[in-house]
């Protein structure tokens, strides 16, 4: 693939290039995607259970829309560089719905997206229950996604929860049709031993994701174990969300006992650090820079 521009897509494929297995955070807002790239990650995630969650205070079962994520997403790349891949569910919708979703994630600045193979009224990876379309399905959505791109690397990434109903022989075939479909990548979701992930990376060459979640059904496998087994990418979609839910309730939860906050705030990041994070003052200066301007044109 020859790229002449360089996108949000094409910093997403060089941070694969130089890290491996890539490690990609969950971000849910546009404060945490400054707190992630400070650390030092190469790329983020935005989570449509971060969405449902955090931003309309929904449980992850496709209640919201479009248009609901690709707010967030405009929020968090035009705070961050670092390429963002974004979770689209099924689409939202036919052929048709799944071109205005792919071509609308390109505009709003993401690189890249996983579509699933769930069917609509789809479910938790983690959790029983889950209902798949056909294989011959997945694969029109994916011809419909890869058709739609304005971007020739803009990243498609096929996503399969076939393992946990239909066994590892079944989800491997699944991934190679989409693949062959147009996938760039597969996220193989609901993976209980290493030896699977190992399984599907030596069949399918596309670069394979592991969804590292907590308190699911897949082991906390560390960077160095997956990469033992072919894995390309580690995802960590909301860890740093429980984290942040923990220490919000136990902050409520003391005030609203004791009637101060003093006990918690060795545990709060000053105003200092945020300003730092937020570049306060270059805002303050320029700020101070225009009143002045503006005194002197007086």
């Amino acid at each position: 693939m020859t790229i002449t521009n360089f996108t949000a897509g094409t910093a997403l494929r060089q941070a694969l290039a130089l890290e491996k297995p890539l490690q990609v955070v969950g971000t849910i807002n546009a404060y945490t995607a400054l707190l992630a790239q400070r650390v030092g990650y190469r790329a983020i995630y935005l989570s449509g259970a971060g969405v449902a969650n955090a931003s309309y205070g929904l449980p992850d079962l496709g209640i919201t829309t479009l248009n609901d994520v690709l707010e967030d997403v405009r929020r968090i790349t035009g705070a961050v560089d670092t390429p963002l891949l974004v979770d689209i569910d099924t689409g939202w919708g036919s052929a048709f719905n799944i071109a205005r979703t792919i071509q609308d994630m390109i505009r709003a600045g993401a690189a890249g997206v996983h579509i699933e193979d769930q069917v609509h009224a789809k479910r938790c990876g983690h959790r029983p229950g889950k209902a798949l379309v056909n294989a011959d399905e997945m694969v029109d959505r994916l011809k419909a996604a890869v058709d739609a791109k304005t971007d020739p690397a803009f990243v498609i990434m096929a996503r399969t929860d076939a393992l946990a109903g239909e066994g590892l022989d079944a989800a491997i075939d699944r991934a190679s049709q989409y693949v062959d479909a147009g996938a760039d990548m597969i996220f193989f979701e609901g993976v209980q031993e290493l030896q699977q992930y190992k399984a599907l990376t030596s069949i399918v060459t596309a670069p394979v994701l592991a969804n590292i979640t907590e308190f699911g059904v897949t082991p906390l496998f560390t960077v160095k174990e997956l990469a033992h087994v072919g894995v390309s990418l580690v995802l960590y979609p909301l860890s740093a969300f429980r984290a942040m839910n923990t220490a919000a309730l136990k902050t409520y939860d003391i005030i609203r006992q004791e009637g101060t906050q003093k006990g918690l705030i060795h545990e709060m990041q000053t105003r200092e650090a945020l300003y730092d994070f937020l570049n306060y003052y270059e805002y303050e200066n320029k700020l101070d820079d225009l009143f002045a301007e503006g005194k002197i044109n007086e």
